[in-house]
Formats: structure tokens, sequence, C-alpha cells
């Protein structure tokens, strides 16, 4: 059996790695799959998360999301809809794109409760002239 796969990564922007590793470790779509040389083959859905690779002994860490993930003898190809390496993220950016997120969803989360009073609302008026 084989030590090494190639990975390679790639956006719709760039290609980000091509180089043989040892492991990765990809966020799945219904969770984190550990691949090593002589894995299946198979295609499957790309999350969000850490892809992790270890690579001559050292780890290395790529943030993505969205696309695609092909398992082929000796090769690991992920179609990325968006991905970067760790060391190229700004924090303090990441983290007020964070805050900003939780906030919107705090305000979609408002909007659902109106929405649901809102029925509530409606249907009894419906009820109560239906009597």
């Amino acid at each position: 059996m084989p030590d090494s796969i190639e990975l390679t990564v790639v956006t719709p922007e760039r290609l980000l790695v091509r180089e043989d590793v040892e492991s990765v470790e990809v966020p799945g779509k219904a969770g984190y799959l550990g691949i090593l040389p002589g894995h299946a083959a198979f295609v499957g859905l790309l999350g969000t998360g850490i892809l992790g690779y270890e690579a001559a002994g050292r780890r290395r860490n790529l943030a993505v999301s969205g696309g695609f993930i092909e398992v082929l003898p000796g090769l690991v190809r992920v179609l990325a809809d968006v991905a970067e390496r760790a060391e190229d993220i700004d924090v303090e950016r990441a983290k007020a794109a964070l805050k900003r997120a939780q906030e919107n969803l705090a305000k979609a989360v408002e909007i659902a409760a109106a929405a649901e009073a809102q029925d509530r609302a409606n249907a009894r008026i419906a009820a109560a002239e239906r009597k």
C-alpha cells in the first residue's frame, strides 16, 4: 500500500494545494472524513469546517466551505466554493464577520417569532369569526 496520496484543493479562483500527503481530514456535509492512502473511491459533498492534512510530518489547515470531494486511487480532489489557508486568515476580520452573522441570525429568529405570532393571531381571528 502506498504511503502518500496526492491532495488537490481548488476554488473557482485558484489552486491552493497540490502536494503528496500522508493523511487528510475533510469536513463532509454529514461529518468529518478521514482519508488515508488506499482509501476507497467515492464522491461527496464538502461541508463547512477545517480541512487538515499531514505533509512531510507537518500539519496544515484550511478553512473550507461548500463544494465537492472526490477520492480516487492515489488522489483526493477537493473542489471548494470557498477555501483559505489558515495563515492567510485575518482573525480580527473573521471575528467581526462572526459577530455580524450572529446579529443577523438573532434578527432572523425575531422575524420568525413575529411571523409565528402573526399566524397565531390570524388563526385566532379566523376561528372566532367561524363560531
